[in-house]
Order: C-alpha cells, then structure tokens, then sequence
C-alpha cells in the first residue's frame, strides 16, 4: 500500500449507515438499541406489539442516530406500502370529517398514513381515484359505498387488497363492513312520528345516493305498516344544502297542503325546513314535526331543538381502520360485519 493510501485509509473515520449512502439503517438502529432488527421494524410499524421498554430503547436509537425510515425501499420489499387510500363523497361535510378523524387516530398508533380521496358522489370519479390509488399499491382501502366496493372488485389482482366498507353494512360477514342499518334507522323515524300522532308524515331529500335511499325504504315501511300513505314525499338528485331544506319544505305544502311531519334525510334539510316553518309562521312541532338524520352539532341548539338519528360516524371511521389492520396483520376475524347501531334523539321540533 502507498505511503499516500495509507493515510488516506488512517484519515478516514468510520461510519455507520449504508456504505454507499452514508444513510443510518435500521440495522445500526438495532445495534445501538440491543434488539434484533426484526423488533425494530415491528416497533415502527406496529408498535403496540413490541413492550415499552424496547420502545423507549428504539426511539432513543433513532433519536440519537438521527434514522429517517424509508418507506419507499419497505414499500418495494413488501410490494405493499404502508399507506391506506380512503375515499368519502365529501370533505366538506362533517360527517365524513368526523369519520376521517377516527380513521386518523387508530392508523396513527398502527403506524399507517392514509390518502384521501373526494369522489363528490360521481361514479366516474370513483373509477378514476381507485385506479389511481392501484398504482401505488396501497396496504388497503376504506370505502364509502358498496359501488366503490364493486369497482375494486373488478380491477385486476385487487382481491388480494384488503378493504373495508363503511357506513351501510355488508351482507355478510365475508364482505367486511363497519356501519349500521340505514334502513332501519329511516323505519324508526316513520314509527316515532306515527306514535306521535301524525296522520301524513313526508320524506324529503336531496342527493339521493344509496344510503339515503335505503333510509327512504325503511321510512315508508313504517308508514305502510301503520296504514299510512307513504307516497308523500319530495326527492331532488341536487346536493343537499340548508336553502335546499326550506325550498322542499315549500314544495311538499304545496303538492300536500295537508302534511304534518316531515323526515328530511340529513340535517342539514332539516335546519332549512325548520327556517322556512319560522318564515311562514308555521308553529313547530304544532302544526309540523320535522326530523332529521346524523345529530350534527348544532342540531341540539336550534330552537326549537331537532329530533334527529344519532349516528356513530367517528366510531365508524376508527373501527373501520381497526377492521382492516387487523386483515393486514392477519389475525383471525369471528365477525367481519360490525353493526355499531344509531339512536333517535327526540326533541322539541317533534
């Protein structure tokens, strides 16, 4: 060896990390923390199965070595990331805010992120998101209709991809689904207004996706069974919005000057509704009952208060995350269909 060689070799120091990069790996975080590499790409990815103490060893190895994971070499090894792709119809309605908030905060503590996708209740924009979201080979996908379900299902190899449907329940525990009955719900309205009294309840709603039309169903079996005419209602494929409530409200007077109640399909129809009462001097719940759909946080305020469906959107989100988690762990799953339920909140307007 030369003179010159030789100190370069003496001048050298030595380093940890990947001989080409210089990058600290999780090998030299294994090292420094005295486990096996193995425990540390657990406790990154699931640290809920790795003892606290070996946590704490692991975070201070990262934290001294300065260690960055990189998910995009994980990614390769596994064909999987550890992202999950999620599509809601909306990010402007608090609803799927509060289920985003629950998906949130379990796939934080498992370890994952998650993409969000708008579909706007377009179907064409479901096609595209899904594709979209296949070729980034997500670990799964939370779903927000049964068609977004069917459209994974057709793509090519994506029935090796978890996936988990929220919302509306599945038809089985083989279709794995986090929800409640809308159908059952809508029943229940129909029931309390009919034990109220109400002699011609009405059905009004706006975007008429699938769940809403479910509510619908069970709405008119209520009635039906009761002897009451359940043809009584007012439908717009419009998206819903607060103006559009007052605006079905008058409609409905107008083609059944006789109608008493009203189950408008969410509360923001409801609150529009109860306005448009207010405007016209229309006593509520005297001359007209109004309910609604999903307790949104001012349903409680309004004066009067609005009887409504307490729906579990946040425990939806966080199950539903949960349930497919524990599909990529692989544990063994009794009951694939968690049915969460929903409760009817009866206030003044009823």
């Amino acid at each position: 060896m030369s003179k010159r060689a030789a100190q370069n070799k003496q001048a050298s120091p030595v380093q940890k990390g990947s001989r080409a990069t210089g990058r600290i790996t999780i090998i030299d975080v294994a090292a420094e923390a005295g486990v096996s590499p193995m425990t540390v790409s657990r406790a990154l990815k699931t640290p809920a199965l790795v003892q606290e103490q070996s946590r704490e060893r692991i975070l201070a190895a990262i934290d001294k070595l300065g260690y960055v994971p990189n998910h995009a070499a994980a990614t390769l090894a596994s064909a999987r990331s550890q992202v999950i792709a999620v599509l809601v119809p909306s990010l402007t309605n608090a609803v799927f805010i509060e289920t985003l908030s629950g998906i949130r905060d379990y796939l934080a503590q498992a370890g994952y992120q998650f993409l969000i996708g708008e579909t706007g209740y377009a179907r064409d924009k479901e096609e595209q998101l899904i594709s979209t979201y296949l070729a980034h080979a997500p670990a799964g996908f939370l779903l927000s209709s049964s068609e977004q379900h069917e459209i994974l299902q057709r793509r090519p190899g994506s029935r090796a991809i978890p996936a988990v449907r929220m919302f509306d329940l599945g038809r089985g525990n083989a279709e794995f689904s986090v929800g409640f009955s809308q159908t059952k719900a809508g029943y229940a309205v129909a029931r309390h207004l009919v034990e109220r009294g109400y002699k011609r309840p009405a059905f009004l709603a706006a975007q008429l996706d699938p769940r809403m039309m479910k509510r619908r169903e069970g709405f008119r079996k209520g009635l039906q069974e009761a002897g009451i005419d359940p043809g009584v209602e007012v439908l717009l494929p419009l998206p819903t919005t607060v103006d559009m409530g007052a605006q079905l409200l008058r409609r409905v007077l107008e083609l059944h000057p006789d109608c008493d109640s009203v189950f408008c399909c969410n509360d923001d129809l409801a609150l529009g509704a109860l306005f448009e009462c207010q405007r016209q001097g229309i006593a509520v719940p005297g001359r007209m009952a109004i309910a609604g759909f999903n307790d949104l946080s001012w349903a409680a305020c309004a004066t009067p208060s609005i009887t409504t469906v307490v729906t579990p959107r946040y425990d939806i989100g966080y199950k539903s995350a949960e349930l497919l988690i524990r599909q990529l762990r692989g544990e063994d799953i009794p009951r694939g269909r968690l049915d969460l339920g929903f409760e009817l909140a009866v206030r003044e307007s009823s």
